[in-house]
């Protein structure tokens, strides 16, 4: 049996040319060897399968090529692969060029063994490299003694260190080295070279089928290449795009087209059996977020001709995305994006993800629609019956013998505070109310009244129109006799209606109302706290009490007393003085003992 090299392997670049999506340091590499301006240490950085060992390889197969000739051509700075040196690399039996694996030399002693070695120039060609890998893994005690051979090696000898994890290493090996980062390879470079590669191997593709490898490599040429490997056998060499989702259970984009059909088709049935079918497949509900997410953006950024290069997919998907880009708003789609990213962000902490992912698109079908987050609060119109209280009060009470509704001085100043008529309701009230000296309000009732209290009558109909002293019209002057157990009958009701508000409960059942100067009614608390918190609901008390004891010349007051049952602070000074005023043989036993005080 013919002996199988991995793609990843058999088609690893021997050139600086066929590096793939590293141009940047490639041409600088090049550079800093046609100009002679080659560093002691080089440290290579990046994700994983970018090029990096690789292209240390190149360098230092490059620096001790026998055939390049920089006087003659300073433009052929290539390995040639074919010299005594190039070749002993190839088959590893190169003495100027030595991988070590950092992983497993990573001791002190096996630091020491490089140094002594580094004292031996090259037999064959003009330096002796050093390259090693995962450096990152050596421990403190090695760096420390790979420093000074680091910083100052003998002029033949240059070192190539390579790691995925430069945070790991010590800052004085950084500044020891020149630092190249590798960046993650694109995936449009991906797909060109498994073509390439599949074009040397004879195998039959689809471009769709090779973008996809390319996004399941993550930026990693080797894992695509492994990847690709695997499909071959198991495709018997022709990689379908249907063969690359079923082998690597990858979630087509084809569920995403059809979830954002449905929205634009305001389903939501389709839309939730779509998703029982992802998950009955097999897949993560996380999986599927992120999945829509990257959808969501890819339609996004396919409504504009500027950004439809930022989307690197094959050229049939591009084309199916420009096509349902035209069917949302950018609105849309960026409240879609962020339901989907807070579904995300809530996904590890949520007791029920599928109901968090279910709930996430329906509400994107409802905003499709037009009914989630497009309903707001509308001002009440006046009915027709209020107009018609409205025109009665005006009919029935002349305005020179309508006396203006006293306010009391125990109303909450908010309550004193009123706001001129809405435009709408002055231009639809009748001539005379208009003229009225007290005129209706149409007023929100005070923020202190919204706690979910119900203290409304029945009978009170001008109340409705928003007026918070409507109540009292044509009832100034009645004024019956009350008793302070009528007065704690009232209040004990009022605390029953609060109930549901422990705090504020607590606050007033401490409170004490009685009776003062007939007409006033004292309300006693114990601090400003408390004060505020009664505040709240004054409004509502009043009126209970005016209503139910059927006397509207009442009037409340608020009165800060002293708790007698307040702890007053002392010092340790005090204590010993009240102490020692109680029993005066105190100090004289402190005398007797020479105790000091110490306060």
């Amino acid at each position: 049996m013919e002996n199988f090299i991995v793609s990843a392997r058999k088609y690893r670049p021997s050139t600086f040319d066929s590096v793939v999506g590293q141009k940047a340091i490639t041409n600088t590499l090049k550079n800093a060897i046609r100009n002679h301006h080659l560093a002691q240490a080089y440290l290579f950085t990046g994700p994983r399968g970018v090029g990096k060992t690789t292209s240390a390889r190149i360098f230092a197969k490059t620096i001790n090529c026998l055939n390049i000739d920089l006087e003659k051509n300073p433009d052929m700075i290539e390995p040639c692969n074919v010299c005594e040196s190039c070749r002993s690399f190839s088959e590893n039996a190169s003495f100027n060029i030595m991988e070590l694996d950092a992983a497993s030399n990573n001791s002190v002693d096996d630091i020491r063994r490089l140094v002594d070695q580094v004292r031996i120039p090259p037999q064959v060609g003009k330096f002796k490299v050093y390259i090693i890998d995962e450096v990152h893994m050596l421990s403190q005690a090695a760096f420390n003694a790979f420093l000074k051979t680091l910083e100052e090696p003998p002029a033949y000898v240059k070192f190539i260190l390579a790691t995925t994890e430069k945070h790991k290493i010590i800052p004085t090996i950084l500044s020891r080295c020149q630092v190249y980062d590798f960046k993650r390879i694109s995936i449009s470079d991906i797909a060109s070279y498994l073509a390439y590669v599949a074009e040397k191997e004879n195998v039959v593709t689809e471009e769709a089928a090779l973008h996809l490898i390319a996004q399941k490599a993550d930026g990693a040429m080797r894992d695509a290449l492994s990847i690709f490997d695997q499909l071959v056998s198991f495709s018997s060499g022709h990689v379908s795009y249907q063969s690359v989702v079923e082998n690597l259970h990858v979630l087509d984009h084809d569920y995403f087209f059809q979830i954002t059909d449905q929205f634009y088709n305001k389903n939501i049935t389709s839309v939730l059996l779509i998703l029982n079918e992802i998950i009955e497949n097999g897949f993560d509900g996380q999986h599927f977020i992120i999945g829509l997410g990257e959808h969501l953006r890819n339609l996004l950024i396919s409504s504009d001709p500027q950004t439809i290069s930022l989307m690197e997919t094959s050229a049939a998907i591009r084309d199916r995305y420009l096509e349902n880009a035209r069917k949302f708003s950018s609105a849309f789609l960026l409240k879609a994006l962020d339901l989907n990213t807070q579904s995300d962000i809530h996904y590890k902490t949520s007791n029920n993800k599928r109901l968090l992912i279910e709930i996430a698109l329906m509400q994107m079908v409802a905003m499709a629609n037009g009914t989630f987050e497009s309903i707001e609060k509308e001002e009440i119109p006046a009915m027709p019956i209020k107009k018609k209280i409205v025109q009665e009060i005006a009919e029935q009470a002349p305005i020179e013998k309508i006396a203006a509704p006293s306010i009391n001085q125990g109303v909450d100043a908010r309550a004193e505070k009123q706001m001129e008529p809405k435009t709408e309701l002055q231009d639809k009230v009748p001539e005379p109310v208009q003229v009225l000296p007290q005129p209706v309000r149409v007023q929100k009732i005070p923020k202190g009244l919204g706690l979910g209290i119900s203290l409304k009558t029945g009978e009170d109909t001008a109340d409705e129109l928003g007026n918070p002293d409507a109540y009292m019209l044509g009832k100034e002057n009645i004024a019956d006799e009350y008793s302070q157990e009528d007065v704690d009958q009232v209040f004990d009701n009022f605390l029953e209606n609060i109930k549901t508000q422990p705090s504020l409960y607590a606050t007033l059942k401490s409170n004490m109302a009685t009776v003062k100067d007939g007409f006033v009614i004292e309300l006693q608390v114990y601090n400003e706290a408390q004060k505020m918190a009664l505040n709240e609901v004054l409004f509502d008390l009043v009126k209970q009490l005016r209503i139910r004891l059927n006397n509207y010349k009442l009037k409340s007051e608020i009165r800060i007393i002293e708790n007698s049952n307040t702890t007053k602070y002392m010092s340790p000074s005090d204590r010993y003085n009240a102490m020692e005023s109680k029993n005066p043989n105190l100090k004289k036993l402190g005398n007797n003992l020479s105790l000091e005080l110490d306060f």
